[in-house]
Order: structure tokens, then sequence, then C-alpha cells
């Protein structure tokens, strides 16, 4: 097999250059164009995701010796969630590579943060089975860079960090409801309210709904702890 120079150009990006091209072309396969002789890449990025766990635990332990669990867990979880490997996507224009079914494509597969997400989990699985941990731990600090020593003491979600507030003040967790979706199927815009039982709300915008509830939610932190 031949690479593309799309796919020549990527793996430049990546910094990993594949011995085995059937992991990278599985990697990139998301399940919307899938078949029996093209699977997607839903194994490699169970794999990658305990792989990437794995890594960053060490980061995090590293970068601070002595910092108690507690304080640990919210950077190794920010580090590692979705949203973050997404992040590192887009810096590699992963997007760009991604073998999509064509209703994906038509509502903008290539920028969802859950695919991209995902994708770049199946990344790092592939690298490892590719050419080992050492290999593709490297290849993992290295994309994510100042994220591992800069990630914030509380870097919990917002959405988590508002539902604990509440919690706190033995409050019900608060709600979210989309109040509005506009623009063409392949680029939405949701406009979603994050709402407390005692009355304060707070609506955001966002290109997906996660997004969208995720502002709401910070805003809606932000607001109450003024």
């Amino acid at each position: 097999m031949r690479l593309s120079r799309d796919l020549e150009a990527f793996c430049d990006r990546l910094g990993h250059q594949f011995a085995d091209l059937d992991l990278l072309m599985r990697a990139l396969t998301h399940g919307s164009i899938s078949s029996v002789t093209r699977p997607d890449n839903q194994r490699l990025e169970f794999l990658g995701d305990r792989v990437l766990g794995l890594v960053m635990a060490e980061a995090v332990l590293q970068a601070d010796k002595d910092a108690p669990e507690g304080r640990l867990a919210p950077r190794f979880n920010a580090l590692v969630r979705k949203e973050a490997c997404a992040d590192v996507a887009r810096q590699i224009d992963l997007g760009a590579v991604l073998k999509l079914g064509k209703s994906e494509m038509k509502t903008g597969g290539r920028r969802k943060n859950a695919l991209l997400g995902d994708a770049m989990e199946a990344i790092i699985a592939a690298v490892y089975k590719d050419a080992g941990y050492d290999v593709a731990r490297d290849l993992i600090l290295r994309l994510w860079g100042d994220r591992v020593t800069n990630v914030k003491d509380d870097a919990r979600d917002a959405k988590t960090a508002l539902q604990e507030w509440a919690q706190g003040r033995k409050q019900p967790p608060p709600a979210y409801v989309e109040v509005e979706r506009s623009g063409p199927d392949h680029a939405p815009v949701f406009t979603v309210e994050a709402r407390m039982a005692s009355g304060e709300a707070v609506q955001a915008q966002a290109t997906s709904k996660r997004q969208a509830e995720q502002a709401a939610a910070k805003a809606l932190l932000d607001q109450l702890d003024d």
C-alpha cells in the first residue's frame, strides 16, 4: 500500500511513520463508512483511551511529586477527556484525513469533538500497536506538550463543577435545556440554557450541544461565584 500525499503529510504532522499502514487506515475509519472489509476504529479507540490514560497518569505524577490524589485526579481527567483529545486532533488536522460516510460529512463530522476525540484515541492505539509503548508515550507527551504542566488544580469540566456546587448546597442538579438550534444541518449552532432549581439561569451558544452545555455551565458558575 502506498500512502496518498494527504496521508503522508498527516504522518509528518503526527510525527510517526507507520510500518503497518493497515493500522493507520483503520484508525482513520469512522463507523459511518465501515464495512466487513473495512473495519472501523472503535476497537482501537478503546485501546487508545487506556494507553493515553496510563501515559497521563505517569505524567501528572511526575509533574508534581508531592500532590495528593485529590489534586492529581482532576488534572488527569482534564488531560484525557474527549475535548482535550479533540483539541490535539485539531492541532494535527486529523479531521482532514478521516474516512467518513456521506451523512457524517454533511453534518460537519470533521469538526465534531466526539468524533475527533475518538479518532485521536484510535491513532494513539495504532501507534502503540505499530511501534510499542515507549514510542506511543513519547508521541503523546510531545503532542499534549505544555498542557501537562499547565493543567490547573481545579480542572474539572464546568458541568461537573456546577453539579458539585449544587450538591454542596443541597440543591438538585442543574438542568440543561436546548433553547434553539439554528444554522444549516452541516454547521448547526445550539443555544442551551443552564438552570438552577433556585432560579438562576444562563444561556450560551456553541457548534455542538455538548459544548453549549459546558459553556452555559461555566457562565452560570461564574455568575454564582460573583
